[in-house]
Parts: structure tokens; C-alpha cells; sequence
């Protein structure tokens, strides 16, 4: 069925008449597949940066973390593409919410010949922990791919709805 506005809805048995397009289910899928993508994004950098002793600032690089969150109400996709100024859909989503540094101690090295190495022959390493990165690299990966299957499965969805429509 559509509304006055040409959006498709159904009857939700338990909500009743339901203002939610097919696109709904895509458009919340895509707000976690981007969110994923930051976090891998992020400890890409910081895979890279496991041994960097130096940043700009003087200190060694600190471990930075994604912090993800619920978005409230969002303007659908679909209405950018078709200029319509429809109401929200209140389907909730998820955004990056910030990117903050890991507080965790730096690690002290013994590196007699490296050239940041103090009288000592200590040097200040990130607080980059190889292991834990990959695991959030993985954990990562794996919501990408479920937000991926949950996108796949309303685009079949509507692919068979236009089927019937025919």
C-alpha cells in the first residue's frame, strides 16, 4: 500500500498502520555499515602507528578508540532523493558519536640504540596493543557483515514485493 505521499507502509500487527518503507530497514542498515567502517578505519591507525615513538605534540601515539551510539529520529535516504520534506521516520540508527584517546600508560621499551631511547636506553612505545586491535578489527568485520545482511535482506524484501506488484 502507499500513502498520500507515495511511500509504501504496512500493517504491522502489533504497531497497526506503520509508516515504514522498505527503505527504512536500508537506511538503518547504512548508518551501521558507515559506523563499522570508522571503526576499522580507526584501528587501521592505530595497527599503523604501533611503533611510531614520535606524534607532533612530542609523545608517543596514543591509542585512539571509536565511541558509537543510538541516533534518535533521521531523515530517510529515500526523501533526499526525491526532495521530499516528509516528517522523520523515527527509526533509530547509529552514528559516531566521538573519537577519543585510550588513557592506558605508554609502554616503556628497552632499546639502547634507537634514537628516542633516554640515558637509560628506555624508550616511551604507543599504548597499541597489536592483539586487541586485531580483535576489534574482527568484531568490526563482523558487524559490517551482519548490518550487510540485514541491508541484503530488505533489498530482496522489496525486490520481491515489485515482483507482486507487477
Amino acid at each position: 500500500m502507499k500513502d498520500e505521499i507515495g511511500n509504501y507502509f504496512i500493517l504491522h500487527p502489533f504497531f497497526g498502520e506503520d509508516n515504514m518503507d522498505f527503505f527504512s530497514a536500508m537506511d538503518i542498515s547504512k548508518t551501521g555499515l558507515i559506523a563499522q567502517r570508522y571503526r576499522l578505519n580507526i584501528c587501521a591507525e592505530n595497527l599503523a602507528n604501533v611503533e611510531s615513538t614520535k606524534t607532533p605534540s612530542g609523545s608517543p601515539y596514543r591509542r585512539k578508540q571509536v565511541v558509537i551510539g543510538a541516533t534518535g529520529m533521521y531523515e530517510p535516504f529515500i526523501n533526499l532523493l526525491i526532495g521530499a520534506q516528509q516528517p522523520m521516520s523515527g527509526f533509530e540508527g547509529v552514528r559516531v558519536l566521538d573519537v577519543v584517546e585510550d588513557p592506558t600508560p605508554f609502554r616503556m621499551e628497552h632499546r639502547p640504540g634507537h634514537p628516542d631511547a633516554n640515558q637509560d636506553g628506555y624508550v616511551l612505545m604507543p599504548n597499541v596493543n597489536s592483539m586487541l586491535e586485531m580483535m576489534d578489527v574482527l568484531s568490526a568485520t563482523r558487524a559490517y557483515e551482519a548490518n550487510m545482511s540485514a541491508f541484503s535482506a530488505a533489498k530482496s524484501m522489496l525486490t520481491k514485493a515489485m515482483e507482486l506488484a507487477r
